[in-house]
């Protein structure tokens, strides 16, 4: 891995000079625009507004802008170069924060960050003692690609890993967000908590894979090959009519997946409670159904 960026984390006068290297990939399916006649490629070419030729720019011809009521505003390197920024190439330590207490959706791109060179070693393996005893993250403030950035510092498997955190007005306010509800008993609770139980235990998020970019490979091999991929049907999912009934039947499916039979389950017995009971009242009550 080749590093991204180069600088110093700084705490207080400690300055530990790091290399960041991304952390993350992207591995999604990306296609070609083809002319579908020939299958020749579709080029976009950079043109502009203000021209009736219809030329191509150069990339020298080609700047940036920045839009505002009056008209459109030229702002050049040298413009942003001037911005007085102390971050430029650091990583200034704001403070330290609860893990619980950043939210999950300001979490962005990430990085590790790994010292550069002998002096930096001991500072920086201070800083990530330092991260990992506190069982907390440290807020930075840091500035790449042409502009300051809000940044989260946690460890990683012995190694200090930098999160970008979106600005707190780039998250929309959830109370626009509409939240219908419908009533749900506690028995209907008890079943979805099962379920959860049932599902989570053994899980390994590690050993999940993009399955959708495997069939796509496995399409486009199929292609290449001259043979024909036969790709099972997906099944409809059927409305739920019983909410209950559809969650008692799942938790039973899940334990049976994991012990690799039938199972004497939570959901049969708590059914079987509900048999005895067997007063006209209870007989006679419906359970609430899911729509729409």
């Amino acid at each position: 891995m080749h590093p991204v960026w180069s600088g110093a984390i700084v705490f207080g006068l400690v300055s530990v000079p790091i290399d960041a290297l991304a952390a993350t990939q992207s591995n999604a399916v990306t296609f070609r625009m083809i002319h579908t006649a020939d299958l020749g490629r579709v080029r976009v070419k950079k043109t502009c507004s203000a021209e009736t030729t219809g030329a191509e720019l150069p990339e020298s011809e080609i700047g940036r802008g920045y839009e505002t009521a009056a008209g459109m505003v030229p702002v050049s390197d040298a413009d942003l170069d001037s911005i007085p920024r102390t971050t430029a190439r650091a990583i200034e330590l704001a403070g330290f924060a609860p893990t619980a207490a950043v939210d999950p959706l300001r979490i962005g791109r990430a990085y590790y960050l790994i010292p550069r060179g002998p002096t930096a070693l001991k500072p920086y393996t201070l800083l990530r003692m330092a991260l990992e005893r506190s069982s907390r993250v440290a807020i930075a403030r840091y500035a790449m690609r042409d502009r300051e950035r809000l940044g989260l510092l946690r460890v990683v498997g012995g190694v200090i890993a930098l999160h970008q955190l979106r600005a707190p007005d780039e998250v929309r306010d959830v109370s626009a967000v509409p939240t219908p509800a419908a009533r749900v008993t506690d028995d209907e609770i008890q079943a979805a908590l099962e379920l959860a139980d049932a599902l989570g235990v053994g899980y390994d998020l590690a050993a999940e894979r993009d399955r959708y970019r495997e069939a796509v490979e496995q399409v486009v091999a199929a292609k290449v090959e001259g043979r024909r991929l036969d790709q099972p049907q997906a099944p409809i999912p059927a409305p739920v009519v019983d909410l209950m009934a559809a969650l008692e039947e799942s938790v039973r499916k899940a334990h049976a997946a994991r012990s690799g039979g039938p199972a004497n389950l939570p959901g049969r017995k708590r059914a079987a409670a509900r048999g005895k009971k067997g007063t006209a009242a209870a007989r006679g009550r419906r359970r609430p159904s899911v729509s729409g």
